[in-house]
């Protein structure tokens, strides 16, 4: 049985390879499936995200909603940049960048939905603790929609659903089971978060993002031990959801900090 399992996998990863919506992952090169249309995708992203912000509280004024305005903005220009520099500025064609802070102390969390819709739960702000710390996460939020992770995850769960051949017709014809997986996707709500591969793909990315956009890359671990002591507390936060161990993230965000380095410049875009 575990034997068939495995063939069945196999093949499944032989197959998806050869479909022309492979793609390669900016920064690592990685080989990842999406089979949908990015205009589809951010279609979609964008209502989900308008229908989350009209469900809950976001918070308009004062310094930290500016705070993560500006953090936001720093990194969204560094990667424009660096895209640019790549001669690959199409790459970016279809985002439509927004960030904002949701009122809500009791969850630790933030995500960035494709296309660069960005959400932080002012829960995570003690952690952060300050610029820097949020531009670790910013940076590492960013890097997921980047990567194409939530379109990964989607693309993967319609392929292992059979209906991969459908896909147009789930996201158009039936909302609600297009919202469920998109969300579902994404880790935002009760269903599965992205894999701890993404996790640590997004890691890298963030600390290369965040000192593109001048802030210093030693605040990443520093702030990855501040959550250590967090969790150590108490229960675990869904921004963690399935995400690496801390001493492993942290022992990985040290060994990146030299190519890191070479990214930094101090003050940013």
């Amino acid at each position: 049985m575990r034997k068939r399992i495995l063939l069945y996998g196999l093949i499944f990863l032989v197959s998806c390879a050869m479909l022309p919506g492979v793609r390669k992952v900016p920064l690592t090169g990685r080989s990842q499936l999406n089979l949908i249309d990015e205009q589809e995708i951010n279609a979609l992203s964008f209502k989900e995200y308008q229908k989350v912000l009209s469900e809950s509280k976001v918070v308009t004024g004062g310094p930290q909603a500016a705070m993560v305005q500006k953090v936001g903005l720093r990194i969204q220009r560094a990667v424009e940049t660096y895209f640019r520099e790549q001669n690959n500025s199409d790459y970016l064609t279809n985002y439509r960048w927004e960030f904002n802070l949701i009122e809500d102390s009791k969850t630790a969390n933030a995500w960035c939905m494709p296309g660069g819709k960005v959400a932080f739960y002012t829960g995570i702000l003690p952690i952060t603790a300050d610029e820097a710390g949020l531009a670790v996460v910013m940076g590492h939020e960013i890097a997921h929609a980047i990567a194409n992770h939530g379109n990964e995850r989607m693309s993967q769960t319609l392929a292992m659903q059979k209906i991969s051949g459908g896909i147009a017709g789930v996201i158009s014809n039936d909302p609600e089971k297009a919202s469920q997986i998109f969300m579902g996707a994404l880790g935002i709500g009760v269903l599965l978060p992205f894999s701890r591969s993404n996790e640590s793909e997004a890691d890298y990315m963030g600390l290369m993002f965040m000192s593109m956009a001048g802030y210093n890359p030693e605040h990443a671990p520093l702030f990855w031990e501040r959550m250590l002591k967090y969790t150590n507390g108490g229960g675990t936060p869904q921004f963690l959801s399935t995400h690496p161990s801390h001493e492993t993230r942290i022992a990985n965000l040290k060994k990146w900090l030299p190519e890191a380095r070479t990214y930094y410049r101090p003050g940013g875009s």
